[in-house]
């Protein structure tokens, strides 16, 4: 994960001092290029750019701001990059040559080194699901789905019955807000909403709204799970973020990375065995994802799950992932989907 306190900036800041002459002394970098991609595990050296003459006394190394080393010397410095997450990373040296200090910095990216899993599944059973329902948040708990809906004027949170796929309780929301992902913690359900940037808390049981809580730097509420810690969100992005799960503020957050570079537009999400599923919007597909380091491990393909004689006008895109922890079921839907399906996964 990575701190909030090291956000990553996105272009070269160079802090330069002139000599008596007027002539400038700036330090720079003959690697890494600017943006250059790496896979994780792959080591990365770091060789300053400065004049033959220059005096140097000590180099500082940083990774987002923090530490990782120092030479006393111009000679090359190498950064271990395995334990890190995935995504942009600032590079900064501070020179030092006795007199004054300068300050480099310069942006890379980590991707994936290993090429995701491909699988693909296995229908187990086949359950009824409201076509009414836009489906943003999906869970199962005590042999019943939470599921909250979206779309303006048409957004509820309910509890779903698993056998006949009807409302045993719901609630409509304002109809200012487009709810999303929803996930319950303890006996309260934490539920987002797409564009209004405000989170609401329910009670469990009665479903009568507690309070409310603003984001802080996610772009937009999507999909939301919890993994007995952290909620974790998604927001549209290929980033995840990582909540308190008592006050639901941000406190870190992962990109996400395949071996061909950032996966964007996760969707509703769903923590299983100690890993993230997300759907990928607008996609048949689901990946899988390390909450460590944000690297994509597998990918499952759900093409074909919903036959076309089962769609009709308004049935949209796969979402909703669902996991029964203690049968060890998995199930997944989509928005108006008239099924609910319940899945194994099998290797391609």
């Amino acid at each position: 994960m990575i701190s909030l306190a090291g956000v990553l900036v996105a272009i070269t800041l160079i802090s330069s001092c002139k000599n008596e002459g007027g002539k400038d002394q700036v330090p720079g970098f003959k690697i890494p290029e600017q943006g250059q991609t790496y896979g994780l595990g792959e080591e990365v050296k770091v060789q300053l750019d400065m004049p033959a003459e220059s005096k140097v006394t000590n180099v500082s190394y940083l990774l987002d701001g923090k530490a990782i080393g120092s030479k006393t010397s111009k000679d090359p410095f190498t950064i271990q990059t395995a334990d890190l997450s995935l995504g942009y990373k600032l590079i900064s040296a501070v020179v030092d040559n006795g007199e004054k200090k300068d300050t480099v910095t310069i942006n890379i990216v980590l991707k994936s080194a290993v090429k995701p899993a491909e699988f693909t599944y296995k229908l187990v059973n086949v359950f009824p699901h409201d076509t009414s329902s836009y489906t943003q948040g999906l869970e199962y708990h005590n042999g019943r789905f939470l599921e909250s809906t979206g779309e303006y004027g048409e957004s509820t949170l309910r509890w779903v019955a698993l056998e006949s796929g009807k409302a045993l309780e719901r609630i409509a929301i304002d109809k200012k807000y487009f709810a999303e992902g929803s996930s319950l913690v303890g006996d309260k359900i934490v539920m987002l909403t797409w564009k209004e940037d405000i989170g609401f808390i329910y009670d469990a049981k009665s479903l009568k709204q507690l309070s409310t809580f603003p984001y802080q730097n996610s772009r937009e509420g999507w999909g939301l799970t919890y993994d007995g810690q952290h909620l974790i969100k998604s927001d549209g992005t290929n980033r995840i973020w990582f909540l308190n799960s008592t006050d639901y503020k941000e406190e870190s957050y992962i990109d996400v990375y395949d071996n061909n570079g950032q996966v964007d537009e996760l969707n509703e999400l769903e923590y299983i065995d100690g890993k993230i599923f997300a759907n990928i919007y607008q996609t048949d597909k689901i990946a899988v994802i390390d909450p460590k380091n944000g690297a994509v491990e597998r990918y499952i393909d759900l093409t074909g799950i919903l036959p076309a004689k089962d769609k009709f006008p308004n049935t949209d895109v796969l979402n909703g992932i669902a996991w029964d922890t203690a049968g060890k079921r998995l199930f997944v839907t989509g928005k108006k989907y008239p099924k609910l399906f319940q899945i194994s996964l099998v290797a391609k």
